[in-house]
């Protein structure tokens, strides 16, 4: 097919006023999600690349929650009650007032739509023979209760029917409607103004548009997704699963076509933005939070959390490692297990190797952090910082009380809690003076004998 450029303005309108009571939430269902990140968010960002004019979000039942999370973003648009995908189309026509150009209208529940097919359908919406309303079409393994696109070879529709409205001959076409579709906003209010409700259901299908328009002896076209997983929709707990499933699948094949090793990659886990560079080796069961930007030649070992966190090129973290958002570490440092870090710098080949909590803190270059040692940053009510210097010396199960500065070279003696600042190559010891009772203990355990024998004998 011979596609043509096009540069006609563009709006978006998602449909996402369902009550989505399958899910069973009292989040609202498109904001659900998948790798870390709304599954709406998933679809705004694919329709961003298109530089649309407007967006409109439909919504219904949970409006609140898509006005807080949209902002200024997207216009909402109400449908109350809830008459169908065509009454709710309908809705935007207000928020559409004085636009001239193409209209995208998209679900919600159905984030995974690619760029590529969006920008199919609107260049097919400009085609020669200038269909009046492009349907996204797809075939999947079991035809279900899908709406069916019947249609010549080439893409003409002949009409669309509702599964609950088909016989049995139209129920055998396994072409069918993904509910997307491309309009001339010239055109789509005129076409739904005219959709009438005598069906099964006793709603205003969207899909009719085609036959209205058909009726008036203009073409409607229809284009095919080769994938037919891309235009699923989510609509239980269970096709969430099923789709972060899927989701994570495509990532852990991208990561290792981009030169990452994973040693068992079904046990990894990214997120929507995780970026990877070069000879990262990623071991088994490790988790990817959003935020996490991973330099060349990195290994991270098994079972670390990140989110938020920045490594650079060398560094090494864990197993069992927690990096919370705004950790960094620079070239070569290392990480250890049960260690935890939360908004700190580790500077170049800095260490920390064991069970070691550093929260809001600067961590010098080669310093080395003993194990148990923990920065003390909250009092109950404020955080506050620690800087440690270069090449300094924390010796274990050592307490760092915030705010305060170990300067380079310095060394803190194992088991202290350091209130004040120690001075560059310094050794600071808090400790309370060792006490020795030679024989004490002898005579401690002989003592506890004889009382355990005599109260054993007491009670026979």
């Amino acid at each position: 097919m011979n596609m043509v450029e096009n540069s006609n303005p563009l709006a978006i309108v998602v449909l996402a006023a369902g009550k989505g009571t399958r899910m069973k939430s009292d989040l609202h269902k498109v904001l659900h999600p998948i790798a870390g990140r709304p599954m709406l968010e998933h679809l705004l960002e694919s329709a961003a690349a298109l530089s649309p004019e407007r967006q409109v979000v439909v919504a219904g039942h949970g409006r609140e929650q898509l006005e807080k999370a949209l902002g200024s973003r997207a216009a909402i648009a109400v449908q109350e009650p809830q008459l169908g995908t065509g009454h709710a189309v309908q809705q935007a026509e207000g928020a559409l007032a004085g636009f001239s150009g193409d209209v995208l209208i998209l679900y919600g529940d159905v984030p995974f739509v690619t760029t590529e097919t969006m920008r199919a359908m609107i260049e097919r919406l400009h085609a020669p023979d200038a269909p009046a309303v492009v349907v996204l079409g797809f075939e999947p393994e079991d035809p279900l209760q899908y709406g069916r696109v019947l249609a010549h070879d080439d893409g003409r529709i002949v009409m669309m029917v509702e599964y609950k409205d088909a016989n049995e001959e139209q129920r055998a076409c396994r072409l069918c409607n993904s509910g997307l579709m491309a309009v001339k906003s010239a055109d789509l209010f005129d076409l739904l103004s005219r959709v009438g409700n005598d069906n099964a259901q006793g709603e205003y299908y969207l899909v009719d548009i085609v036959n209205v328009a058909t009726l008036d002896e203009r073409t409607c076209a229809v284009i095919v997704t080769d994938d037919p997983h891309e235009v699923g929709g989510i609509n239980s707990r269970g096709e969430l699963a099923e789709a972060e499933g899927r989701w994570q699948a495509r990532r852990r094949v991208q990561a290792m076509a981009d030169g990452a090793s994973l040693i068992a990659p079904e046990t990894v886990f990214f997120a929507f933005d995780t970026k990877l560079g070069r000879d990262v080796t990623i071991e088994p069961n490790v988790v990817f939070g959003p935020g996490v930007t991973v330099a060349d030649g990195v290994t991270i070992h098994a079972f670390s959390h990140l989110e938020g966190a920045t490594l650079d090129t060398g560094t090494t973290v864990g197993p069992y490692a927690r990096l919370r958002p705004g950790a960094v570490l620079r070239k070569g440092a290392k990480v250890g297990n049960f260690v935890e870090i939360k908004n700190a710098e580790l500077g170049e080949g800095a260490k920390a190797n064991h069970l070691s909590y550093i929260g809001d803190a600067s961590v010098g270059a080669k310093a080395n952090i003993g194990a148990g040692t923990i920065t003390c940053n909250y009092d109950g009510y404020f955080k506050y910082r620690t800087v440690i210097g270069e090449r300094a010396f924390i010796g274990s199960n050592s307490a760092l009380v915030a705010p305060v500065k170990i300067g380079a070279d310095a060394i803190v003696a194992a088991g202290s809690t350091v209130t004040r600042d120690v001075a560059d190559g310094e050794l600071r010891l808090v400790r309370g003076e060792q006490l020795v009772k030679p024989g004490w203990a002898d005579r401690f355990h002989d003592a506890m004998k004889k009382k355990k024998a005599e109260r054993a004998a007491g009670g026979k």
